[in-house]
């Protein structure tokens, strides 16, 4: 299940692929739409919407003129166009968000380190209304339930058919920090709990024992997709932007780093005692 973003990502590749095929310049494809390097260089690298004149006119370019591979294409440009799943929660939304919505629809393959919070696939309703009012506590309670809903909505993928496989490292920090209180923390840890019983999840926890590792400088996602054509994305959300992180040495980074955490957080076998103990000592 694919969202606009994705779809850029994977148009944009093929795009890039047929120009390099061609050994035609970002210059000369270009000129052939009547537009400039940069645009053809945004086009490719998905962080624009797509006119389908324009593609047409570069496939015709790069020796695709009509036929099933033209159709194929044009009928990805037209999904990548299309609004996403959340273009009802528009009204909450940042904009640097949406395209992450899009992404994490599209992938077969969450990596996630958390060291403030539970990631908000696994949030419970009241463990996300207390997060959200940390972050938003002028907003209205009406604003703050959409906010919410759009959460438990996003939660839905791993339930689905085809689901991603969620790998989180969460710091032990996540397991005590009483975020909207103690009974809010208990029904969270009890959710963590029941999501250890599902085979799309693997979640591990790195005691605060361990030291200090790779990923200390904070929370990140990456996120892989089932297309060949598109590379890992990296994630890094800040308090009023998000990076988003493609290029080969950064992705292989912060792929060192998780595999680092991997390997120096608690197995995943043991993450059901961690999270029974956790209750024990919160008076569950």
């Amino acid at each position: 299940m694919d969202g606009p973003t994705a779809r850029r990502l994977q148009v944009g590749a093929q795009l890039r692929q047929l120009r390099e095929g061609r050994g035609l310049t970002r210059a000369e494809a270009g000129w052939a739409i009547r537009s400039s390097e940069s645009k053809i260089s945004r086009m490719e690298l998905g962080r624009v919407g797509f006119k389908e004149r324009d593609v047409v006119d570069l496939l015709r370019l790069y020796g695709l003129d009509g036929g099933d591979e033209t159709a194929r294409l044009l009928t990805l440009v037209r999904e990548a166009n299309a609004p996403g799943w959340w273009h009802a929660y528009q009204d909450v939304l940042s904009p640097w968000f949406q395209n992450y919505l899009d992404l994490e629809q599209a992938a077969e393959l969450i990596r996630t380190y958390e060291v403030q919070f539970v990631p908000g696939l696994l949030q419970t309703a009241a463990y996300a209304r207390a997060v959200i009012n940390l972050g938003h506590g002028s907003c209205l309670p009406a604003e703050v339930e959409r906010r919410v809903e759009l959460r438990m909505a996003r939660a839905t993928i791993l339930g689905r058919p085809d689901p991603p496989l969620l790998w989180a490292v969460l710091d032990e920090a996540v397991l005590r920090r009483p975020i909207g209180g103690v009974d809010v923390l208990r029904e969270q840890v009890e959710a963590l709990l029941r999501a250890t019983e599902l085979p799309n999840v693997r979640l591990q926890v790195i005691p605060f024992g361990a030291g200090g590792h790779p990923a200390a400088g904070g929370a990140f996602s990456i996120l892989r997709f089932p297309h060949p054509d598109l590379s890992d994305v990296v994630y890094v959300e800040h308090l009023t932007t998000a990076l988003y992180l493609d290029k080969a040495e950064d992705v292989d980074l912060y792929a060192a780093a998780v595999g680092q955490l991997f390997i120096e957080a608690e197995p995943p076998q043991r993450t059901p005692d961690i999270l029974r103990r956790t209750l024990r000592d919160l008076g569950g």
